[in-house]
Formats: structure tokens, C-alpha cells, sequence
């Protein structure tokens, strides 16, 4: 199903393609982080599907969310099948793998998730662009938010790798500079932990007010299911990034993820024209599922790649130049990419995961807008 986008971006997409593009769509297909990917796959195609070019062909391989594996695939889609872009990657390891093939051999990478904060900070390059989220992005506005509810001290959990190390350290430097205190922290066996209530019982005996945490994939499912059988809710209230609550794993969640608080750069409840269209048109196509912020990163993607391709870039290092200056209205907001960077600027809106008569929602709270990162090292050349 098509429906219209913003005026700007696409008055040009009907035009003649002046050449053939190859994407390759690096993301993982089995795996924790398996279901992500396909939505972002799906937010891809969606996009390109919406434009009527015929011009572009797309490749997939599967990282497996595999550092490794990440990269010998992106290597075949460069090397072998000539890709001219290269968009996907799920997790910030298999990010940090990919940067210097990608730099080197200057392909245009349009990150879709992966919010590994060197990758638009120290190891930044011209040819990645992020579209997604900065890890930091996400988890400095929730620390700054919680230390003025007046929170005073939280325990912190999230996965033993980059993503999760980089989150909750962000959140811990925002909410400290807020008054607030972090009474313990642990990261647990990334993909491994079956049984989370060890933890839980450290977090209920370190006094803590609040527990904050982050958690994706099949682990978001377990950890919201097992916060809410160990009787938490009433003395240690969740917050959390808002990946932990997010559509693709709220259905079964169900009533254990009520009154969660999370920030997130995309709500399917937003009330805006874009994404009252946007939704509609992905339930229409989904047998009524709502949209997660993995759609609409992939579609956002193919909408960036779109846009630089409106301007009739050709070729990697062309395509790499004009990824930056698009920008537009999209379902999560106003979109833009900061030339410092080349990460995205966007809004934040810290949630409530709530309980209707229909089902589970979300009640938007607050909303920071158009969150930037500073350069933090990112050096871009002219």
C-alpha cells in the first residue's frame, strides 16, 4: 500500500534513474537479534517500494549479529557483488568491526541501528552515516529526566557488550550530574542469561528507589516477564532505554510491561500526520501490527538513501556526500544528520508503557527535542 510522503523529499522520484543501484543489506537473520533485523528489512523496502524505482537492487546477507561474521559479509557485498551502499547492521560490535573496511574502501554505510558511539565520535567517517540512534543518544535524556523527577538512586542492568556498556554509562554520567546515585550496576552474559533473578535479588538489596536498564531482542521478552513475577513493581519501579517495552515484543509481554518507563526516538502512537499515515499503511500490510522504531529505522534508510539519490548522485563516494544533507519530516519526527558527525538529530519521547481495554499502549510523557550529540572526537573533513 502506498500513501504520500513528505512533498520535498519525493518530487523528484519519478523521474528516469540515471544509473543502477546495488544496496546490500547487512543484517542478522538468526539469532537474538533476528526479529530486528527482518523489521528493518521490512522499513527498507517499504521505503523503496513507496518511490516506484525499479533501478535499485538489494542484496542480504546475515551477520548473525557476529563481529566476524559481520565483516566477511560486508566484504563479499563490497568486494564480490560491487555493492555501491551498504545499510543494516544491528549490533554496535559488529559496527566497530565493519568501520575501517567500510572507511577504506569508501562505501557508503547507512547504519540502521547500531548506535556504538565511536562510530560517530572518534571513529567517525564520511562514509558512515547513522540514521538510527547514538547510544548516548538515548540514555543521556532519560538520566537527565529521571534526576529531575526527583529520583535519588536507581540499579542498573544491561548486557555485557558495547551497546549495553555504552548505555547505561551514559545514563549513569546524565543522572549523576542530575544529584541522582548509582547504588550497583552489572551487565549480564550478553544472550546467555536465561534466569535473570539473581540479579533481580542484588538490585532489591542494594536499597536502590529505581531500577534502569537496557534490553533488546528475545532478552527484553524474558527480563520484563521476570521484573514482574519477582514482585518488583511496587518498590523498585522499571525505567529502561525504550527498546525494552518497544511493538516487537509488547504483544508478549502483555500486562507484565505496565508502568514501565522508557525514552525512545519513535512511538507508534505519535499523534502527527506522517505517522498516522505511515502506521495505517504498515498495519494495512502487517495484518494490523503496529509499526516498531526497527520499521521505521529501515524505512527512514531507504528514505535517506532516496533523498540522495533524488539529487542524482552516482557512485559510492557521490552517494556518500549527499547521504548527510537530506533531511525531512518523517513517522518519528523532524529528521536531520548533523555534518559534524554524520549521526542523526532527532527527538526523544520518554513513555509510559500502559494497559487498555484494547490492549497494551503507550502514554508519551515528555519529549526532548531534536537531541544532538557533540562531536566527542569526531573529526569530519571538509
Amino acid at each position: 500500500m502506498k500513501f504520500p510522503l513528505a512533498a520535498g523529499l519525493l518530487a523528484a522520484m519519478t523521474l528516469p534513474a540515471m544509473a543502477d543501484t546495488t544496496v546490500g543489506l547487512l543484517l542478522p537473520a538468526s539469532g537474538n537479534y533476528a526479529a530486528l533485523g527482518q523489521d528493518i528489512e521490512d522499513g527498507f523496502r517499504m521505503a523503496l517500494a513507496e518511490s516506484g524505482r525499479s533501478d535499485i537492487t538489494v542484496l542480504r546477507e546475515d551477520t548473525e549479529a557476529k563481529p566476524p561474521t559481520g565483516l566477511t559479509k560486508a566484504r563479499k557485498l563490497v568486494m564480490q557483488d560491487q555493492a555501491d551502499v551498504l545499510v543494516g547492521i544491528v549490533s554496535s560490535a559488529v559496527l566497530g568491526a565493519v568501520r575501517d573496511f567500510v572507511h577504506d574502501a569508501g562505501v557508503p554505510l547507512i547504519v540502521a541501528n547500531a548506535g556504538n558511539d565511536e562510530a560517530t565520535g572518534p571513529a567517525c567517517s564520511p562514509f558512515i552515516t547513522r540514521v538510527s540512534f547514538s547510544n548516548s543518544q538515548l540514555n543521556r535524556p532519560m538520566g537527565e529526566w529521571m534526576a529531575a523527577q526527583g529520583i535519588k538512586s536507581v540499579y542498573t542492568l544491561a548486557p555485557d557488550y558495547a551497546a549495553g556498556q555504552q548505555m547505561i554509562g551514559a545514563f549513569t554520567t546524565a543522572f549523576e550530574a542530575g544529584g541522582g546515585k548509582v547504588l550497583g550496576s552489572e551487565f549480564t552474559p550478553f544472550g546467555k542469561t536465561e534466569d535473570f533473578g539473581p540479579y533481580l535479588a542484588k538490585a532489591r538489596a542494594s536499597g536502590a528507589e529505581a531500577l534502569y536498564v537496557f534490553y533488546g531482542g528475545a532478552d527484553a521478552i524474558s527480563f520484563v516477564k521476570q521484573y514482574d513475577s519477582f514482585g518488583l513493581r511496587a518498590s523498585m519501579p522499571l525505567y529502561s532505554v525504550g527498546f525494552l517495552t518497544a511493538p516487537l515484543y509488547l504483544r508478549a509481554q502483555g500486562a507484565a510491561a505496565e508502568g514501565v518507563v522508557g525514552a525512545l526516538h519513535y512511538l507508534p502512537t505519535l499523534q502527527t500526520p506522517e505517522n498516522a499515515a505511515f502506521v495505517d499503511a504498515y498495519k494495512a500490510a502487517h495484518g494490523g501490527d503496529m509499526p516498531s522504531e526497527y520499521v521505521v529505522a529501515g524505512y527512514d534508510a531507504g528514505r535517506l538513501l532516496l533523498g540522495a539519490l533524488e539529487t542524482g548522485a552516482e557512485g559510492r563516494a557521490a552517494i556518500a556526500k549527499a547521504l548527510p544533507k537530506v533531511a525531512y519530516t518523517g513517522p518519528r519526527g523532524p529528521l536531520q544528520i548533523d555534518p559534524a558527525t554524520n549521526n542523526i538529530v532527532q527527538n526523544v519521547y520518554i513513555f509510559e508503557t500502559i494497559k487498555l481495554d484494547a490492549g497494551m499502549s503507550y502514554r508519551l510523557l515528555d519529549t526532548r527535542g531534536q537531541v544532538r550529540d557533540a562531536p566527542n572526537g569526531c573529526v569530519m573533513p571538509e
